[in-house]
């Protein structure tokens, strides 16, 4: 499926891509000139210099890079982040360090996933009672661990 895309200026030469043939999302790409540190604990948005026209019909999910979190402590923060189809504004993702060392950003480097999914519209209809089932109303762990 054809997604069309525009790298801003600052994003020349940072294409997003897929990194393997069965990967499922594309690497995003840090379009900064200088690099960036994130001191331990603190967050940073950072552009990618993309932006889309995606279909009606689908979202395009910002995530983590997996490698990023376990090496080195640093993941997305509002995951996944969506970028909804009727956005057209660049691409960004919001950064956090959730490690005591500091970490740098550099131009280029890959940041997080973009994912794309299709998305399903529902229609909230008012009722006086749900239905039961064997968990009700139980979260936040109910079920065990």
């Amino acid at each position: 499926m054809d997604v069309p895309y525009r790298l801003l200026p600052h994003g020349e030469g940072l294409t997003p891509a897929y990194a393997s043939g069965g990967a499922a999302g594309l690497d995003l790409l840090a379009a900064i000139a200088e690099p960036v540190t994130l001191a331990p604990w603190s967050r940073t948005v950072v552009p990618t210099g993309l932006a889309l026209a995606l279909p009606d019909g689908l979202e395009a999910q910002v995530r983590p890079r997996s490698g990023l979190a376990a090496r080195h402590g640093v993941t997305v923060l509002n995951t996944p982040g969506t970028i909804d189809a009727d956005y057209r504004g660049e691409v960004s993702v919001i950064l956090v360090n959730l490690s005591p060392e500091a970490f740098t950003v550099r131009r280029g480097d890959r940041v997080a996933q973009l994912v794309v999914a299709p998305v399903t519209r529902v229609r909230l209809v008012a009722t006086d009672a749900l239905d039961a089932t064997p968990r009700g109303a139980g979260g936040f762990g109910s079920t065990g661990r």
